[in-house]
């Protein structure tokens, strides 16, 4: 499980004391310094992770959009220095009987952080990955990738590929651990209920709902509408909303890219158990380690992130643990 919301440690604090065995993770903790203190990362992740007996993996973003650093005044061209030099800083305290750090954008002085994790030597450390150099990033850095999954199973393919060879040819002077994670983490929209094409309108729908309000954070685009109408035609209607992104970016005299579209892809874990089974099995066989599910989508209502929650658990994980 992996949480991008307000507050992620109070609640992952209360899903980790409800479970046992799964995974605890951040996708993501904003790491520019004006959003989180390095030092504040590494002190509340260590206690989320000896309160979760040793689940925690924790994940790094920017935060870039305009409404997200100017609230905190985060200077959006050093966010991605910024990022690297928190983790650098969280790995080094994690390890440190006294921290120390001189960097190019922030000076501690000498300081004990405490508390320690309880994973040896620290929790894995990850990094939000959208673009390539993202990728080339997590790689050179000794760090996980969270990838966004929109576009398909060819398009994690030939991230996995960018990842992969920036681990071939990293000589490790970036790392920003004594400890390496080369693990690659997939996002994927999925809604499984017992009636398939069900799931499909509930999932297609939200996911316009998602791709409209990146758009409109990240673009400017129009504020998305939040309006669900019966017996639509939820397919057509993402179609619509694709081709919308594509004539504005004409007329801004922007050029359209495949990455311009890609949340509009609505190929994804929606339908019945054995259809989330196979999507997963494209994207394991296109490179992914592991699967981030998302469901609750702004108009997804909660009866059916809970159903797809149980049919998840009962159904789509078993298949792939019995293999």
């Amino acid at each position: 499980m992996r949480i991008g919301i307000i507050a992620p440690e109070i609640f992952l604090t209360w899903v980790a004391a409800r479970t046992n065995t799964i995974r605890i993770g951040h996708g993501v903790v904003c790491m520019p310094f004006n959003f989180n203190h390095p030092v504040r990362v590494a002190e509340r992740a260590a206690m989320l992770d000896l309160l979760s007996g040793g689940r925690l993996d924790l994940g790094a973003g920017r935060g870039g959009t305009e409404q997200e650093t100017s609230l905190c005044g985060v200077d959006r061209e050093r966010t991605t220095a910024e990022v690297e030099e928190a983790l650098r800083i969280v790995g080094r305290a994690w390890q440190e009987e006294e921290l120390e750090y001189h960097g190019e954008l922030i000076d501690i002085d000498p300081h004990p952080i405490l508390p320690r994790p309880r994973q040896t030597p620290h929790p894995p450390l990850f990094l939000a990955c959208s673009r390539g150099e993202t990728l080339v990033q997590a790689a050179e850095l000794g760090v996980g990738a969270l990838v966004m999954g929109f576009a398909g199973p060819g398009s994690i393919a030939q991230m996995r590929s960018v990842y992969d060879t920036a681990i071939a040819g990293r000589d490790g002077s970036r790392f920003v651990s004594t400890v390496v994670n080369d693990h690659f983490s997939v996002l994927c929209p999925t809604i499984v209920l017992d009636d398939g094409e069900r799931a499909r309108r509930i999932g297609i729908r939200g996911q316009r709902f998602f791709a409209q309000s990146i758009g409109h954070w990240y673009g400017g685009a129009g504020v998305p509408d939040e309006a669900v109408v019966a017996g639509a035609d939820e397919a057509g209607e993402m179609r619509r909303a694709a081709e919308q992104v594509v004539a504005r970016l004409h007329e801004l005299d922007i050029p359209v890219r495949p990455t311009s579209t890609a949340t509009f892809n609505a190929d994804h874990a929606y339908g019945t158990a054995d259809d989330a089974i196979a999507h997963v099995e494209r994207l394991r066989e296109a490179g992914a380690d592991e699967i981030m599910c998302l469901i609750q989508m702004g108009t997804v209502e909660q009866d059916a992130c809970m159903e797809t929650l149980r049919q998840w658990g009962e159904k789509v994980i078993p298949h792939f643990r019995s293999r």
